[in-house]
């Protein structure tokens, strides 16, 4: 072999003979106790155990088959656990087995190494898809708050230095194919058939193998950052601020003033820290939706089709450009995106730093209430967004009548608002 590495010697094609081989390990899902809801098994090397389809690390992986290409990575490795576990612990709470409340991602993936220790022991290749780690942010903009007064430094949530300390969540997606097509209103056949064609036929287990009912998709995860006590997320005072961001690589990290994105990201940093700060608990969740999850290659070329039509960018032609290069306006469909607000075990949110009605329906129909939403402070507005604030205004997305529930909700602009 070229890297002169072992390779895994059970790798067999769907279609062939043995391929659909059932895994001794079932999937119950929604069962309270990990070991009755058993592991997520997705490893490459143990077709013979694999319970899902797909592998870890999404999109990550085809890096991993690189580096085994090139004779870096041993493909039969196992990773070492020891002293991985969260360094604060979140749940269980009772939402992990609520029916229908989580099917996107694992609830028990955060505590895989621990639940499933001696499975591990015993050489089955099970791997966490959460991970709970401590850590500060150092971002200039919360220094100037710091300074400006509007946070201030207590040796807690905010260092002298106005370093701001978190606990920080990674989270891959975790499908529950039944409860996905179930979320969405479909057949889990045509949710089947359709994940299959969309992605060039990647995954024929999805059409071929009925009895995998659990897929690990090829996209970017969530990150949640939360200040204070994680266990104040579960609180029923309104003490809970909250931020739900998707992703805008151009705003959020190199500072693009064409849109509010990460005014609006800096904006719900600030008000979780200051609902820390005043004993409640801050949150803010990062979803990779680049683009309204069209991709920012997509995203770039709206921009020039806005740039250069006639009469100049307009708020009315604003969401049409988005169309003409996409087909759709916006494919952030938030049905799943209450998941992760469950699994941290909440149930009340008094502020909610967002006027999304599509994300506040998507909580509310959930079971989520919310006492107060925060709308971006006009200062905070970079003047070249404008256009885009004021097609949002035109959409409906900032008006002030109640927001629309249950099936109107589908026919709002044909899910076209843009959420940032």
């Amino acid at each position: 072999m070229e890297s002169g590495l072992k390779r895994p010697s059970h790798i067999r094609l769907s279609t062939h003979p043995g391929a659909q081989d059932p895994s001794p390990f079932k999937i119950q899902w929604g069962e309270q106790d990990p070991l009755k809801r058993g592991p997520v098994i997705a490893s490459p090397n143990q077709p013979e155990n694999r319970n899902t389809i797909g592998v870890h690390g999404g999109s990550y992986s085809l890096y991993k088959a690189l580096a085994v290409s090139s004779g870096s990575l041993d493909p039969d490795r196992r990773p070492d656990y020891n002293n991985t576990h969260p360094m604060v612990e979140i749940g269980p709470h009772p939402q992990w087995w609520s029916p229908g409340k989580i099917v996107s991602l694992d609830p028990f993936g955060a505590m895989t190494a621990q639940a499933f220790r001696e499975l591990i022991q015993r050489g089955i290749d099970i791997r966490p898809t959460i991970a709970v780690t401590k850590a500060k942010l150092d971002m200039p903009e919360l220094r100037a708050a710091v300074e400006a007064g509007r946070l201030r430094a207590d040796n807690r949530v905010v260092t002298p230095d106005g370093e701001v300390t978190v606990t920080k969540v990674a989270l891959d997606p975790v499908w529950y194919l039944p409860g996905i097509a179930q979320r969405f209103g479909v057949s889990e056949g045509a949710l089947r058939r359709n994940l299959f064609e969309q992605t060039g036929g990647m995954y024929p287990d999805l059409v071929t193998r009925p009895d995998l009912k659990v897929f690990l998709p090829p996209i970017g995860g969530t990150t949640v950052y939360i200040f204070g006590d994680a266990a104040g997320l579960a609180a029923t005072d309104g003490s809970v601020s909250c931020r739900v961001h998707d992703e805008c690589n151009g705003s959020d990290v190199f500072g693009s003033d064409i849109c509010t994105c990460r005014p609006y990201l800096l904006h719900g940093l600030e008000e979780g820290v200051r609902a820390a700060q005043a004993g409640g608990t801050g949150l803010v969740i990062y979803n990779r939706k680049e683009g309204r999850a069209l991709g920012e290659v997509t995203k770039f070329l709206v921009y020039n089709a806005r740039k250069r039509q006639e009469g100049g960018d307009t708020a009315a032609t604003y969401f049409a450009r988005t169309e003409c290069v996409a087909g759709v306006q916006d494919a952030r469909f938030q049905e799943l995106m209450p998941d992760v607000l469950h699994w941290l075990g909440i149930t009340r949110i008094g502020r909610f730093i967002s006027m999304s009605d599509m994300k506040y329906n998507a909580l509310v129909e959930s079971g989520i209430s919310i006492d107060e939403r925060i709308a971006l402070p006009d200062e905070l507005i970079p003047a070249d967004a404008q256009v885009e604030m004021e097609a949002k205004k035109a959409a409906g997305y900032y008006s002030d009548a109640p927001p629309v529930v249950g099936d109107e909700l589908k026919n709002i602009h044909g899910r076209s608002i843009d959420d940032y």
